[in-house]
């Protein structure tokens, strides 16, 4: 057996989570290191026009995303808890039945993009003067998203495995591969916007293909045609994980479009502070969503194995964690993220004041409310591991109504700033949904 890949059934759960999410961390530190970079670079060099253009484009692009890593998810559920109960068969049938969903999946997202992208972009108001490079990133984007879901879909088979190693390595190549052609095809090209794109799928390709060699040397994953064969009843069960998984990312980003849309209408100088902000978002979760991987993970496979009071001690340990890791991230953000925020702007000193200003309010308000944010990360995860991906739905569902409610109350009451708490009412509202979901599922794995 592959000696990345990690029985997580067995031995200490806090040494097991800490041991899987370091890795995934440090992925995700080299994945938002090329985001942000892509992001200083375009700021930089072509300017806050150039940065707001990008900024227009997060929410729906992130609809996207969200979308296929929901769907990717999900399936990793299942594969997890076949890999835990030691049915190696059966996770060969998982694994390929997913392969054929994803192909399908990426082939109708792209096309839906390629639709809704210039439609979308109006609703949201975009200022005319960003259109253009909003639109032109969206549409290259949007072509590579069969090389985004194989990225994810093989990310996850290594995950749910136990394996956070190698999507680390994959990442650290695909890093330094995108900061290279960022700065080769932004700033030597001159291909603007549209080479911070290229650059960005070139890059996941590379990660693609490293991770599909490291998953071909795993013997039990040896797959035959007959492996990717959609069985109705297999199809529906892996739909039934990964579709809500899913719908709960687009709900939350259409409650983020919405927002955008508002942003959109205060100028190209907040545009600019806010998406500053949001690229540091991404850095602020680093953690979270790592020990969230973790978390779907250790429990999918204890699930699996039926050692449910690991579930409970584990549960227990990766919130001590994670409440002291968001104490950690909040306070040096608070410390230097002034600095930080600054150095993704460029324009006249009275633009990059406004600019810089805008960013370092939100990303203090979000900071001092990271704790939220990291409870929502474990327990969703956790829920998600013993199966439920329904009831995480319906915390998206509260997230956008809080989400939304927010930023159409609050700005009228407090000014700009409601903007920014809106975002963070929306971790609230879903916590206080997820929270009692965990004590259900447990309860019910229990019985």
């Amino acid at each position: 057996m592959n000696t990345k890949i990690k029985d997580m059934t067995a031995g200490s759960p806090l040494k097991l989570i800490i041991s899987f999410a370091l890795p995934l961390m440090a992925g995700n530190i080299f994945q938002q290191l090329y985001t942000v970079v892509d992001t200083m670079v375009v700021g930089k060099a072509l300017g806050v026009d150039a940065l707001a253009a990008l900024g227009a484009t997060d929410w729906l692009y992130w609809m996207w995303l969200g979308m296929i890593q929901g769907v990717t998810q999900g399936f990793g559920i299942l594969m997890a808890r076949e890999f835990g109960a030691k049915q190696f068969e059966s996770l060969r049938s998982v694994v390929g039945s997913s392969v054929s969903l994803s192909a399908l999946s990426a082939l109708l997202l792209l096309i839906l993009g390629q639709i809704a992208a210039e439609p979308i972009l109006a609703l949201l108001n975009t200022p005319p003067e960003i259109m253009d490079g909003s639109l032109l990133y969206l549409r290259i984007m949007f072509l590579g998203i069969p090389i985004v879901m194989a990225y994810n879909l093989l990310a996850t088979i290594l995950r749910s495995l136990g394996d956070g190693q190698t999507p680390l390595y994959a990442m650290i190549v695909a890093s330094i591969s995108n900061i290279i052609l960022d700065l080769i095809f932004v700033l030597v090209f001159r291909w603007g916007i549209a080479g911070a794109a290229i650059a960005t799928l070139i890059a996941q390709g590379i990660s693609s293909v490293y991770c599909l060699l490291k998953i071909k040397k795993i013997e039990f994953l040896t797959l035959h045609i007959s492996h990717f064969t959609l069985k109705p009843a297999m199809a529906r069960w892996l739909l039934s994980l990964g579709s809500p998984m899913a719908a709960q990312n687009a709900i939350i980003a259409i409650g983020g479009m919405i927002i955008q849309g508002i942003v959109n209408g205060y100028g190209v100088a907040f545009i600019g502070g806010f998406t500053a902000a949001n690229k540091l978002y991404g850095v602020l979760e680093i953690a979270a969503t790592s020990y969230g991987y973790a978390m779907i993970t250790y429990v999918g496979q204890n699930l699996g194995a039926g050692k449910i009071d690991r579930i409970r001690t584990g549960m227990k340990w990766a919130t001590t964690v994670a409440l002291a890791t968001s104490a950690l991230i909040a306070a040096v953000m608070l410390a230097f993220g002034q600095h930080i925020v600054g150095a993704f702007i460029s324009g006249t000193p009275e633009e990059v004041a406004a600019a810089t200003q805008v960013g370092f309010t939100y990303l203090s308000i979000m900071s001092i409310c990271l704790p939220i944010l990291y409870i929502l990360h474990v327990s969703r995860s956790a829920v998600q591991g013993m199966g439920n991906t329904v009831l995480p739905m319906v915390s998206g569902i509260a997230e956008f109504i809080m989400r939304t409610g927010g930023v159409l109350l609050l700005p009228a009451l407090i000014g700009e700033n409601g903007i920014f708490i809106a975002e963070v009412s929306a971790w609230l509202g879903a916590d206080l949904i997820l929270v009692p979901s965990y004590f259900i599922m447990i309860k019910r794995v229990s019985e």
